[in-house]
């Protein structure tokens, strides 16, 4: 989500090639990411043209993400990568680890965001791998339904065992 932020705003990558192909869905530079949501609700065949203007801009940036953490030598790099199973991205990593919470905690915190409508929640989640199938394919899973700081210490416990299996490496 941050490599799309990033390349929707005022002098990103994507802003030329989705104002050219969507010209109401730019306003004062950047992509006008509500005009596009309600686009691709209206016209589910939108999806298609829109992901293959941005996804190869994120492949890119995601690239370029991990090459600036292997020149720095980082421990490990941790991407944020909302359709990993729907793209069949899964296999180019080391480890999955899935985020997950109860169906109502995750809609309610998904409502809750400016812009977020229950039709638009929706169309989201028939686009994507059921939470079941995501927690059983991931390597680790980070159940966020309970106090933060037992969320925390999972998540640390989770970069801990990282580390551990890249030094073996």
């Amino acid at each position: 989500d941050d490599a799309v932020h990033r390349l929707y705003a005022k002098g990103g990558a994507a802003v030329g090639p989705i104002g050219a192909a969507f010209p109401d869905c730019v306003i004062r530079g950047e992509v006008d990411r509500a005009k596009l949501s309600q686009l691709m609700i209206r016209d589910r065949t939108m999806l298609s043209r829109i992901e293959a203007i941005v996804h190869p801009l994120v492949a890119e940036d995601r690239a370029a993400f991990i090459d600036q953490a292997r020149e720095s030598g980082a421990d490990i790099a941790v991407l944020d990568i909302p359709l990993l199973y729907e793209k069949g991205y899964q296999g180019g990593f080391d480890a999955v680890v899935v985020v997950s919470a109860p169906p109502a905690v995750q809609r309610a915190r998904v409502l809750a965001r400016p812009g977020m409508s229950a039709e638009k929640f929706e169309a989201i989640l028939a686009r994507q791998t059921p939470d079941a199938e995501k927690r059983r394919l991931a390597d680790y899973v980070v159940a966020t339904d309970r106090p933060l700081e037992a969320t925390r210490e999972e998540v640390r416990r989770i970069v801990a065992d990282l580390k551990r299996r890249a030094a073996r490496a």
